[in-house]
């Protein structure tokens, strides 16, 4: 098991558009998240800096793959197609990544 942190904006004209589709996430998109190996997923917001952190378990055994065949989903393309326009990606993220990663620096169980 992996954990993973991640970062991103939050447009804040759509703070409450995002919290409400997130009240309702389509069962699909969950079922997905669950097929891909994901676990303990969720996602904080900090105003008002307007900012969402994710944090995550992945339990698989091939991450890049898993991403791929979420990403390939077409319920999943739609939900993220909700999403995206609400979001501000950091201008420092990863080439290609939407979401910026995080360095985990501590942990305690």
């Amino acid at each position: 098991m992996k954990r993973y942190g991640q970062v991103i904006g939050l447009k804040a004209e759509h703070i409450e558009a995002y919290k409400k589709l997130h009240a309702d996430v389509w069962p699909s998109v969950l079922a997905k998240i669950s097929e891909c190996h994901i676990r303990n997923y969720v996602i904080y917001l900090r105003e008002p800096e307007n900012l969402l952190f994710a944090s995550f378990e992945y339990h698989g055994a091939d991450f890049a793959s898993d991403m791929a065949a979420m990403a390939a989903d077409p319920e999943t393309q739609k939900w993220w197609a909700l999403c995206e326009p609400l979001q501000c990606p950091l201008k420092t993220r990863t080439d290609g990544s939407w979401w910026a990663d995080m360095e985990e620096v501590f942990f305690h169980d």
